[in-house]
């Protein structure tokens, strides 16, 4: 749960009578992308308010009466579906800097430069999202943003999204210690065992991600592996 002075209000009128709830900022994400969510786990207060700031319960027969229903996770929804979050400005700026953090993380581990083939670091796409003002909406999600985002980036930079293949191979004793990490970073699409008792595989994996990648295998196998790109 959240804490009541870091809650937002969702608030929603209808017929006469106003509906607050006090909410995480993620449960406005995860509402709007449509996805399954346990709402007590983002709530302040597990309560439908008249006037939150006065603390002031909405009744039973009133919620029943405007929803259909006394149900709490769904008349959650449907206030923030329907109504509108309010925002201190410290919250705005704190919801707009985070939504920022990650859209620059999904550009910078999907996309490559195609002109040198190699990943543009967080820094180059944060520098050219403020050369196109770029706006951030900090009540769409990120990856309903990320096109639009590259949009307007692209006259500045030369991007694209793509993925690549990897090939690795690492002696059988280290399989234990990447694989979970392979899986996180990628999709196996090949693997195999060598008679000589390695561990070999092809990975795609976002073009963004490759440095993650070498970086990872080199230490966590102290450089004992052979990776190479598939053209």
């Amino acid at each position: 749960m959240v804490k009541v002075e870091d809650a937002l209000i969702a608030r929603y009128e209808s017929k006469g009578h106003r509906f607050e709830v006090l909410i995480d900022q993620k449960l406005v994400d995860l509402v709007k992308s449509g996805k399954t969510v346990n709402v007590s786990d983002y709530m302040a207060a597990d309560m439908i308010f008249k006037d939150s700031s006065k603390g002031d319960r909405a009744s039973e027969e009133v919620v029943k009466e405007v929803f259909g229903t006394d149900d709490f996770p769904t008349v959650v929804i449907e206030i923030i579906k329907k109504g509108q979050v309010q925002l201190t400005t410290d919250q705005r700026r704190k919801m707009l800097e985070e939504k920022r953090r990650q859209i620059v993380e999904i550009i910078s581990r999907e996309s490559m430069n195609p002109q040198s083939g190699t990943p543009h670091p967080p820094q180059r796409i944060e520098k050219a999202m403020e050369e196109a003002r770029v706006r951030i909406d900090p009540f769409k999600s990120a990856e309903e943003q990320v096109n639009e985002v590259l949009k307007a980036i692209r006259i500045i930079l030369p991007i694209r999204f793509e993925h690549v293949k990897m090939e690795i191979e690492i002696p059988g004793t280290e399989y234990g210690k990447i694989y979970a990490e392979l899986t996180r970073l990628g999709q196996i699409i090949k693997e195999d065992w060598k008679n000589n008792g390695s561990y070999s595989a092809i990975l795609e994996i976002p073009a963004g991600v490759q440095d993650q990648l070498y970086d990872f295998l080199n230490k966590r196998t102290k450089g004992n592996v052979d990776i190479k790109l598939i053209k």
